[in-house]
């Protein structure tokens, strides 16, 4: 009977760890999410922050990144298990945040920023490989990734956007990390650089990040503009549950966005000796369903803004 409660506490704390049942996808819950528990676990006695577990997932995931430039098979299945490493580590830091109520701003830049710097090392090593060593044209393989690379930036900005937002209807501000550039922007004013520099520098790049996010979903800025000066912190809870509902069944699109789907057709391209595939996959298949997810999106809250602004003009009657 003890070891049953036991066993009743552990599933619950692991089910606290996660962002929610709505957002995961099968292979983090059953894969990345349960080694990145017993990574948080493990981090807690040893008085390990998450951004101590952010900053080691970085260095993992650029050095097996960077294995991917050598055509030796061995080496880049190597650099394929230390990404994989890594990302079990990106999970564990949000994990550990969760648990422990560690949450920082710094924090979410820093996560942000893991799969940025991963990716750009792929991105260069795999670039050098195709121009240095399999013979392509510099040129035309510098605009591929480069155009796979814009493309990279703005799916995964898009996919974390929505993902966040879907939080927020489901449980709360609390419970989201969805932000605004008025909001960053008042933080990276009141930053000085002299005593937190590194905070400074990376504040200026989250700022044009989600200054990116806003200007890619017009019609949802609108939305969240009437009801924030609706409802302030008080917005129904019908109206949260009824968004959420309907904007659930996209929460798919933004995982396929997102970092399982790309190092999966990576790994493909690299067992096949064909990395030039995984540029063409970018920019062709992800933005393809970057643009479905987007226009989606933005119909629904469209419709939404349509209906709070008639509801705004009868309360003001």
């Amino acid at each position: 009977m003890k070891d049953d409660l036991q066993d009743n506490k552990q599933e619950i704390n692991f089910k606290n760890s996660l962002k929610s049942s709505d957002t995961e996808e099968w292979w983090d819950i059953h894969f990345n999410r349960p080694i990145g528990y017993f990574w948080a676990k493990c981090a807690i006695p040893l008085h390990i922050t998450p951004n101590m577990i952010t900053i080691a997932s970085i260095f993992i995931g650029a050095v097996g990144g960077w294995l991917f430039y050598y055509t030796d098979l061995k080496l880049n299945v190597i650099g394929m298990l230390l990404l994989v490493l890594a990302n079990t580590f990106d999970s564990a830091d949000g994990q550990l945040a969760r648990l422990t109520n560690n949450k920082t701003p710094l924090g979410r830049i820093l996560d942000g920023l893991a799969g940025d710097v991963w990716f750009f090392i792929i991105y260069l090593a795999l670039v050098l490989r195709l121009t240095l060593t399999e013979g392509y044209s510099v040129v035309g393989m510098w605009i591929l990734a480069a155009a796979a690379g814009a493309s990279h930036i703005l799916a995964a900005a898009m996919a974390d956007y929505y993902r966040n937002i879907h939080l927020f209807f489901l449980k709360g501000k609390d419970g989201s990390e969805h932000d605004t550039s008025a909001k960053v922007k008042e933080d990276f004013l009141n930053t000085e650089f002299s005593k937190k520099p590194f905070t400074k520098v990376s504040l200026w790049f989250y700022l044009n990040y989600t200054k990116t996010q806003e200007a890619l979903s017009p019609k949802f800025q609108k939305f969240w503009g009437i009801l924030i000066s609706m409802y302030g912190n008080k917005i129904p809870k019908d109206l949260c549950n009824e968004i959420r509902e309907k904007n659930k069944k996209y929460m798919p699109l933004t995982n396929i966005l997102q970092f399982n789907t790309r190092v999966a057709f990576l790994f493909l391209s690299l067992f096949i000796g064909k990395v030039w595939l995984y540029f063409v996959f970018d920019v062709v298949v992800m933005n393809a369903i970057l643009m479905y997810l987007i226009s989606k999106e933005e119909r629904l809250f469209g419709g939404y803004y349509k209906e709070l602004k008639q509801i705004d003009k009868v309360r003001q009657k």
